[in-house]
Parts: C-alpha cells; sequence; structure tokens
C-alpha cells in the first residue's frame, strides 16, 4: 500500500487559531473520550477497537510532523506535542482496561480496510485534504500446507473419470446496489447489532407441507426440522442453523442437501463424531453412500456422494478437496473456526472460497449451538464462511439487504434493521424449550468415536489377542468332542465364553475383556469431556458419567484446560462432600459440568438442573445407563432430556452398546408386562465374548 500524506487546509498563523476547537487534535481527543468510556463498560467492541487504532497512529504520525515541521513555531510545536501526550496517555490507560488493546498499540500493527476508512474520515473532519490511496495487487502467496498434502488413489481415479466440471454461467451474475453505503464501516456496527440481543433470533420459516415426504420410511422429521427443509426447498441456500444440541441438525442438514440435489456434499466435523455422521447418512438418506477420510486416505471412496473429514486432517486433503466438484460443503460445530489465526479456521475457509469461485448458489450450512463464545465478533468467520462477509466488508447480497434498510450506522435504527438483515441471511436458532413438544422425554444418542492414535491401536491389537485366545481354547475344547451341528458348535463357544469370564474376573494380570474395557474408557475420556464441553457452553450445565477413577481424573484434567469449572461425584467421597459438590453444581452458576461415577451417583441424587448427559463409558447393564440418566430425567426437569453416549467404533465397545440396548428393550417389555426374563451385567459380558468368539469362527 502506498502511503498517502495528509495535508492541512488552512494556515496555523497563531497560537490561536492552532489550539481552538478545530483541527487534527480535538477530533482525537473526542474519539480517545469514546473509546475510554466504552472500556469503561467492558470489553472494548469491534468498532471501538478500529477507532483506538486510527487514534494511536494519528497519534504517531502526528507527533512526527509536529517534530519535523520546519515552519512550526518552537511554542506551538510545545504545546501541540503536550496536548498528543494527553491524548496518548488516555489511551495508554484504557489499553490498561482492555489488555487486549495493547496489541493495537504495536507499530507492526496493519490496519484493515476499516480503520483505513475511519483514519480518511477523522482527518477530513479535521480539515486535511486527504490523497486517494493506491493499493498495490496483493504478492501470491504459495500453499503453506503443500507439503503435507495427498492425494489418496480413489481421488485420481474420480478426477480421471470425470476431468472437465460443468461450468456454471451464473457465477457471471452481480446483483445492483446502489452502494450508499460503500464508505461505511459496516462489521463493526453488525457485529455490535447483535450484541444488545433482540426479539427476533430467527428466519422466518416457511410453513412445511402437512405430510412432508422427505424423511425416509420408518423415520420422521420433527416439525422445526421440516421447517427447516422447507426453506431449503424453496431455494434459501446458506445458514447458521444453530439450534440448541439434540434437536437434530445433523438430519436437517442431511435431508436439506438431498432437497437441494448438493451431491457430492463436503461435511467438516470434529473427530468426535465424524463416525457418526457416516452412519446418520445411512439413516436419513439411505439412498446415498458416505466415505469417512481417516489418515491419508487410503480407504477413501472418492465417488461417495458424501465426505466427512475432520478438522484435524484437513491440511493434507484441502489440495484435492477444492477440486471435486462439491455442490455443497457443511461445517458441524462451527464455532471450532472462529480464531482467525487457526489453521483449520484458513483451511475451512480457504475450501468454502473455493466451492463459491465454482458453484453460484452452492448450499452451505454451518452448525453449531453456540455461535458465539466469546464475544459477537466470533460470528465473523462463519458468516465468512456462508460467503455474507469477507475479511472487512458485507458482500454483495447483505449489502443489497442494509442498502434497502434505507439506514447508516449513525441513525437510530440501524443496529435493528442491520440484525434483522443478517438473520434473514439464513440465521436459523431454536431452543429445545420452544419445540419441547415435538420432542421426546428422554431420548439416548451414540455418537462413535474412531481412536486412530496409538491408545486406538493397543486396544485393537488387544481385542484380537483376545479372539486368538479364544479361538485356541475352542479348538482345544471342539477337537475332542468333534461337534457337527450349528448348535453343538454354539454349545462350545458359549461355554468358552464362561471359561473366560470366569478367569478374567479373578485376573490379576494380563489383557481380558475387563481391562480392554478400562483402556477404551481412558481413551475416550477427552473426547468425551470435550464434548460435553461444548454443550456446557452452549446449553449450561452438564453431567459426564464414567466407570473408572482414572477416565474420571482425565475428564476433569480436560474440562480445567478448557476452563469449565466442574466438581466430582465419587465412591470415596463423604457425605458431606458429596453434598458440597451437588449443590455447587445446582445452584452455582459458575458449575458448569459435574463429572460422576456410575457406581457411586447412579442413584440417590438430583441434578435436574441439566439436560444433558454424556456417558463416557458404558454400563454393563442397561438399568444402571437408565438409572444414571435419570438424575436429571425427573420432577422438576423442564427442558427434555438427551444422553449422549460416547462409543469407540470397530471396538469391543460398540458390540457392547447393541447388547445393553438389546437388554433395555427386553427389561421394556418386561416391565410391560411380558414374561420375558430380564437378564443382567454378566449376560451382557458373556455375549460380548461369545460375539467375538463367533466372528473370529465366522459363525
Amino acid at each position: 500500500m502506498a502511503r498517502s500524506t495528509a495535508t492541512p487546509t488552512r494556515t496555523r498563523a497563531s497560537r490561536k487559531g492552532a489550539f481552538d476547537n478545530t483541527g487534527l487534535i480535538p477530533v482525537l481527543a473526542r474519539a480517545v473520550r469514546e473509546v475510554e468510556t466504552a472500556a469503561g463498560r467492558g470489553t472494548v467492541g469491534p468498532s471501538g477497537r478500529t477507532k483506538f487504532q486510527v487514534i494511536a497512529l494519528l497519534v504517531r504520525e502526528e507527533r512526527a510532523r509536529a517534530k519535523n515541521d520546519p515552519e512550526m513555531a518552537e511554542d506551538v510545536r510545545a504545546e501541540t506535542l503536550k496536548r498528543l501526550d494527553g491524548v496518548a496517555t488516555i489511551l495508554a490507560k484504557t489499553a490498561a482496561r482492555d489488555t487486549s488493546l495493547i496489541a493495537l498499540l504495536e507499530t507492526s500493527s496493519s490496519p484493515s480496510d476499516a480503520a483505513r476508512a475511519l483514519k480518511r474520515r477523522m482527518l477530513e473532519e479535521a480539515g486535511y485534504d486527504v490523497p486517494e490511496e493506491v493499493v498495490a495487487p496483493a504478492p501470491s502467496v504459495a500453499d503453506p500446507f503443500a507439503e503435507r498434502q495427498v492425494t489418496p488413489r480413489s481421488v485420481r481415479s474420480r478426477q480421471l473419470a470425470n476431468p472437465f466440471l460443468a461450468p456454471d454461467f451464473a457465477l457471471g451474475r452481480t446483483p445492483h446496489l446502489t452502494r450508499r453505503l460503500a464508505n461505511w464501516e459496516l462489521l463493526g456496527p453488525l457485529f455490535k447489532a447483535f450484541e444488545a440481543g433482540g426479539s427476533v433470533t430467527s428466519m422466518e420459516l416457511p410453513e412445511p407441507p402437512a405430510k412432508p415426504r422427505w424423511a425416509p420410511a420408518g423415520t420422521a422429521l420433527m416439525r422445526h426440522q421440516a421447517e427447516f427443509v422447507e426453506s431449503v426447498a424453496r431455494g434459501h441456500r446458506t445458514f447458521l442453523l444453530a439450534d440448541e444440541p439434540g434437536l437434530g441438525k445433523t438430519a436437517q442438514s442431511l435431508i436439506a442437501a438431498s432437497v437441494a440435489d448438493a451431491f457430492p456434499l463436503l461435511a467438516v466435523v470434529p473427530n468426535v463424531v465424524k463416525m457418526n455422521w457416516a452412519r446418520e447418512v445411512q439413516r436419513w438418506i439411505p439412498g446415498r453412500t458416505a466415505t469417512v477420510i481417516n489418515g491419508d486416505g487410503a480407504d477413501l471412496d472418492a465417488f461417495a456422494d458424501v465426505v466427512v473429514v475432520n478438522y484435524e486432517v484437513l491440511d493434507r486433503h484441502s489440495g484435492w478437496l477444492k477440486t471435486l466438484g462439491f455442490k455443497g460443503m457443511v461445517v458441524d460445530e462451527a464455532h471450532f473456526i472462529k480464531n482467525h489465526s487457526a489453521q483449520r479456521s484458513k483451511l475451512v475457509l480457504s475450501l468454502a472460497q473455493a466451492l463459491r469461485e465454482r458453484r453460484s448458489d452452492p448450499l452451505l450450512m454451518a452448525l453449531t449451538g453456540t455461535p458465539v463464545i466469546n464475544s459477537t465478533e466470533d460470528f465473523k468467520a462463519i458468516w465468512q464462511f456462508l460467503g455474507w462477509i469477507d475479511e472487512t466488508k458485507p458482500l454483495p447480497e447483505l449489502m443489497a439487504r442494509l442498502e434497502e434498510t434505507g439506514l447508516a450506522p449513525n441513525d437510530a435504527g440501524f443496529s435493528s434493521a442491520a440484525r434483522r438483515a443478517v438473520i434473514d441471511m439464513g440465521v436459523v436458532r431454536r431452543r429445545k424449550v420452544d419445540v419441547a413438544a415435538d420432542l421426546p422425554a428422554k431420548r439416548v444418542v451414540d455418537l462413535p468415536v474412531e481412536l486412530d492414535d496409538e491408545a486406538g491401536r493397543s486396544i485393537r491389537q488387544a481385542e484380537r489377542e483376545l479372539q486368538q485366545r479364544l479361538v485356541q481354547r475352542y479348538r482345544s475344547i471342539a477337537g475332542g468332542r468333534k461337534p457337527e451341528t450349528l448348535e453343538q458348535k454354539l454349545q462350545i463357544v458359549r461355554l468358552v465364553a464362561e471359561q473366560e469370564l470366569e478367569e478374567s474376573r479373578g485376573a490379576t494380570t494380563g489383557e481380558n475383556i475387563f481391562t480392554m474395557i478400562r483402556k477404551i474408557g481412558s481413551a475416550k475420556a477427552a473426547l468425551a469431556a470435550d464434548y460435553a464441553t461444548q454443550l456446557a457452553r452452549s446449553t449450561g450445565k452438564v453431567v459426564l458419567f464414567a466407570k473408572h477413577i482414572d477416565v474420571m481424573d482425565q475428564a476433569e484434567a480436560t474440562f480445567a484446560r478448557r476452563d469449565i469449572r466442574n466438581v466430582s461425584i465419587r465412591g470415596d467421597q463423604t457425605a458431606a462432600a458429596r453434598e458440597r459438590a451437588v449443590d455447587s453444581f445446582v445452584n452455582d452458576k459458575r458449575t458448569k459440568a459435574i463429572v460422576c461415577s456410575l457406581s457411586a451417583a447412579g442413584v440417590g441424587i438430583n441434578l435436574q438442573v441439566a439436560s444433558n448427559v454424556v456417558l463416557a463409558e458404558l454400563s454393563w447393564t442397561a438399568a444402571e445407563q437408565q438409572q444414571a440418566i435419570d438424575r436429571t430425567h425427573r420432577i422438576g426437569q423442564s427442558e427434555p432430556v438427551t444422553a449422549w453416549r460416547i462409543i469407540a467404533a470397530h471396538t469391543i465397545d460398540a458390540r457392547i452398546a447393541e447388547l445393553v440396548d438389546s437388554k433395555a428393550s427386553l427389561a421394556a417389555r418386561a416391565l410391560d408386562g411380558d414374561d420375558t426374563e430380564v437378564t443382567g451385567e454378566t449376560s451382557v459380558q458373556l455375549d460380548a465374548l461369545i460375539s467375538l468368539l463367533r466372528d473370529a469362527l465366522k459363525l
């Protein structure tokens, strides 16, 4: 950027003329008092930060001009520097109140376009002639992730099968704008418009059909879900879907993609939920296929309709992802990209930009129950992903909506009108309490996680060794009995499983089903606590249950790192300590999480201030699991309760979850009067071993 030089339009011939209430210093003095007042109320907002940076910049420039102006009288120079020091002192005091402003005082701090525009206005207000700035073209920047890029074999196959993408001629269409607001700094006022809140938090959604047919057979959409999909069916294409957790955002986005024919669809998600996304594709759009990118993508199916990738491996795959021809993109837990300097944020935004450059109407959906965590500026990256703004200004569609208001940021009604304009771009927010009639009173949701680290490999190896031991024992018994029928073979399988279970109960060394389950719990602990953290930040208090002490310790350590205040209920606590922990969780707004032992806290306590339960480890019985969930689902609970089970995919953990569910259905029938026997934890453990052995023997 070429530097511009502002010059006074009037001659400063006398002391009186230099220090009356005109010129630059009075403008700076008024502006710095405004920022000082804002800092006194709390954290300075975006527009205040821009003003602070411009004041600091102009103070430096004016001081340099005063020191080096040979025509300035010495008394005038001394008085000018004194007054500038006064402004600088207020800047320093303001930065001491809001320390995040200190970085803006650095001479290396580069002003944004908004800051340059404000600087021009302040100089013009002071009577300076400000020439137009000449902006040099930005130098091309090499891809910083080029060395990490991989291109899976399946991707090369798809590229060869379809080397040309059909051009989208609608890309050249640009809406006509009056540009009345072209010279205004608008992002700060837009973020500020959301600080005060308002009566409207969601765009107006259309009435869905009386009998929508979007959901597959055997499933049904709730009314709030059908309203969202109907909006997509009528042509809306960008959404910040900010429904509270548990309201089915994944299902809405997948069916929306189906209605919009937005395939192939790219889903960028946290590692903890990527396996669940693949399963949800099978459930909600069973005619479509999904593939999950793991590691370098060796097992990737590049011809799949839905490509699921977690944030952690984007740096290896962003290159080919930009060229695959996606028609839609969804970012789950979109608040993960709020930090613009983070690698994952840059990668997500570059993928979205590449998609918009290829298509005029891509389906873009940001899913998060917590779009704002620290300040309304957390919206920025999400709005950029959706194509509503760029780094410095609203893009054409949002600008057109703002133009239509007929208002400017200095008008009294601008904030509410601007907030409405942004919401109408596609903000959808529903709370559990608002759609409670559409929800079951209590439900359990499974979140499969892929354990790709060393712990996961160790667990899978231990499972293989256990299977081999069971197979050897089976062959030893079968060699003497020589079973011929399937029934005879299954009898031996059961006998082997019973022997293994009996020996495992008394074992103090070696690998067995109990040590494996403990290892799995330890491997899932941080993932479970991370998910509980997101729930705590979006919906309030959350309960996390675990079986083992080391798992509870890891969960509490993760909460501490995430600045989530928590307490715990353990078996070795005194009654008084237990009561203090429960009291803190129930009555102290600062205590967001409670880590509970399944055995120690499964009964006898009331935790209905929370409506979300995270089961970091699985129970051996459906009854114990239900008792844990019922700590929140009881009289006094005003919201539907959702229990999130964290399940290690492709391990015995998944088998146990299925077995517990089958026992739960049996128990329900028994409680309803059915004469089916209700079995306990020994049955689940035994059946898990039987299942392992049958898989190994292919019976």
